[in-house]
């Protein structure tokens, strides 16, 4: 069994939709033990469709291509801390609070990152932080994994 990491954002819908995708794709060319996830910690039900079209659209422009049918955002649940290896949450200001008032007991065990959403940063700006985030991970699983 792949090790497995979570990445966590607030509604399953961009970034961290993004993240694991890029990431398992990186882990499937370099052959990395590793397979992602992704959930959220507060779904929102207007969001159109099951993925963001900046998401899409970025992974189209990598040459990155999602089977049919794309599945809808998930909410995280304790079962998805507990069968994680490594759990990143996109957006430190943002998912912190959220994590410490429904899955205290995870807290400690969370990697934060500091990637915006769209409220605050356009798409041109996020995506490459995250490619840039999975990227130096993937980097620094590929080094451990070879000690």
């Amino acid at each position: 069994m792949p090790n497995t990491i979570l990445f966590l954002c607030t509604g399953n819908y961009y970034r961290s939709r993004f993240a694991e995708i890029l990431f398992n794709t990186l882990a499937r060319e370099r052959k990395l033990d590793w397979v992602a996830d992704s959930r959220g910690l507060r779904l929102e039900p207007l969001n159109p469709g099951p993925i963001s079209r900046f998401t899409l659209t970025a992974l189209n422009e990598m040459g990155i291509r999602l089977e049919d049918p794309i599945r809808y955002p998930m909410p995280v649940l304790a079962r998805d801390f507990e069968q994680s290896h490594r759990v990143v949450a996109v957006k430190e200001a943002e998912h912190r609070p959220l994590i410490q008032q429904f899955f205290p007991a995870w807290l400690d065990r969370v990697e934060f990152w500091t990637v915006d959403d769209i409220d605050y940063a356009e798409p041109e700006i996020a995506i490459p932080e995250l490619r840039d985030n999975v990227i130096a991970l993937v980097d620094q699983l590929m080094q451990a994994a070879h000690m």
